[in-house]
């Protein structure tokens, strides 16, 4: 049984790779259960003996190609700048919410991520610092600190 700790079910579907930390692990298949929880069948563990050895064992999934996810590792140490152009601060982290996840700002300002339209990398040559995230924000949301 595995806990999907990701809103991305092609982890544990057939033909996915998943690293426990010594080796790859190819999904067989997957069914989901209540709670985030899948039970999953792996290449090559073919009884309980097999299967309890990888009991306990953080899963990995390969990094997924699609351009518009938005990555929490892309985010973090990027500049948010507001559809006026205003740098409003840098995403120091991601916060998990029901509604919709939060960038949290070095100023303390919260903006969910619902109101990102772009995420830039830096050019070549650049440096995380140079990537910005750019938000389409309500107005008043950056007043409420200000």
């Amino acid at each position: 049984m595995v806990t999907l700790t990701s809103d991305r079910t092609e982890r544990v579907q057939a033909g996915a790779r998943l690293f426990d930390g010594q080796q790859w692990l190819t999904v067989v298949s997957g069914r989901a259960l209540p709670q985030h929880k899948w039970m999953v069948i792996v290449e090559g563990v073919t009884d309980r003996n097999e299967a309890e050895r990888l009991a306990g064992r953080t899963l990995w999934g390969e990094p997924l190609a699609d351009p518009d996810a938005l990555w929490v590792h892309d985010l973090i140490g990027a500049h948010v700048i507001d559809q006026t152009g205003v740098d409003r601060g840098v995403c120091i982290s991601v916060i998990d919410n029901p509604a919709n996840d939060l960038l949290e700002l070095d100023t303390g300002h919260l903006v969910p991520v619902t109101f990102v339209v772009s995420n830039t990398p830096p050019a070549d040559g650049g440096t995380d610092a140079d990537r910005v995230i750019t938000v389409e924000a309500p107005d008043g949301l950056f007043d409420l600190l200000d």
